[in-house]
């Protein structure tokens, strides 16, 4: 087995409220259909312990985190913004969403080949340093990234995000770094109404208008990023998985399907296989039409066991 799956119960105890797109039935969808799909037994079931205020510290300021872990209320919910609550669970799955991903480093770097994939809410690729957006509290593909560096010593990291939504948070923290590359596929013009322009040279956005094909998603993709991620050869591949882009979902404009996210799932494998001892942690962001998130992560796994 090289592929672990890491998904804490404490996901589905984050609560955004009634009618909410980003709620706990997303994990049990993926669950559900990585059992329906056979895959289960084949993937490493793995235990996330939660993320240490020293690991949050490496990407988000100390008066944010006072501010997550002091106003989770003791029930109903408090809003960050109009879109982003806490509710009584929400600072255990936060906490363990961002070890997830330290775990799943930790976990691909013991030894080559090594593949992970983290079913989590709430997601991050929003979460500023000093603020929480878009559904997400903590950063959670940063803070693995950094775990990477510093306790790893990893010394190149992509992080590919391919949520219809741009990663303006997780652009906002690595910008200028020039050990991460970061590359964004997104729907434009849509929330949160950035990438244009990248805020730095280590970013690679793709903006796709709505109604764009997965053939049409694919050939802007392919022009942005490989040869530039070839190139950079990097040392692990860090993926923000969103699955809103696909046709079905409410969220989105984009025409993407379960192939399309093998597709790019085949191209990011192949990039670390030449340069990271094939190495990728892979992190749940978006995708809220159950049923297609469900057969996406599915149809991502398969290509990252493979299977």
């Amino acid at each position: 087995m090289n592929l672990a799956f890491f998904s804490p119960d404490a996901g589905l105890e984050h609560d955004n409220g009634p009618g909410h797109p980003e709620c706990p039935e997303r994990l049990s969808a993926i669950r559900d259909q990585l059992v329906a799909s056979g895959l289960d037994p084949w993937v490493l079931h793995r235990e996330a312990f939660p993320a240490t205020r020293a690991d949050l510290r490496r990407v988000h300021t100390r008066d944010f985190i006072d501010t997550i872990q002091q106003h989770v209320p003791e029930g109903g919910r408090v809003m960050l913004d109009g879109d982003t609550a806490l509710s009584p669970g929400s600072r255990e799955a936060a906490l363990l969403a961002a070890g997830a991903g330290i775990g799943a480093v930790d976990w691909v770097m013991g030894a080559a080949n090594r593949r992970a994939f983290c079913a989590v809410r709430p997601p991050g690729h929003h979460a500023r340093a000093d603020r929480a957006a878009g559904f997400c509290l903590f950063n959670n593909v940063v803070i693995a990234a950094r775990h990477a560096q510093e306790r790893h010593g990893v010394g190149r990291i992509a992080i590919v995000d391919f949520d219809v939504h741009h990663g303006d948070g997780t652009e906002s923290l690595v910008a200028g770094d020039d050990a991460i590359l970061f590359a964004s596929a997104f729907e434009h013009p849509a929330y949160p109404g950035s990438g244009i322009p990248p805020l730095a040279d280590n970013c690679l956005n793709v903006p796709a208008p709505g109604g764009s094909s997965g053939e049409q998603w694919r050939d802007a993709v392919a022009g942005a990023w490989f040869d530039a991620l070839d190139a950079f050869a990097p040392e692990l591949v860090l993926i923000s998985a969103g699955f809103d882009a696909h046709r079905e979902d409410e969220l989105s404009r984009l025409l993407l399907a379960e192939d399309d996210y093998a597709w790019i799932t085949r191209e990011l494998v192949a990039l670390a296989e030449r340069h990271a001892d094939g190495r990728v942690v892979s992190m749940l962001e978006g995708g809220y039409a159950l049923s297609a998130l469900g057969r996406s992560v599915v149809a991502h796994m398969r290509v990252l066991g493979p299977f």
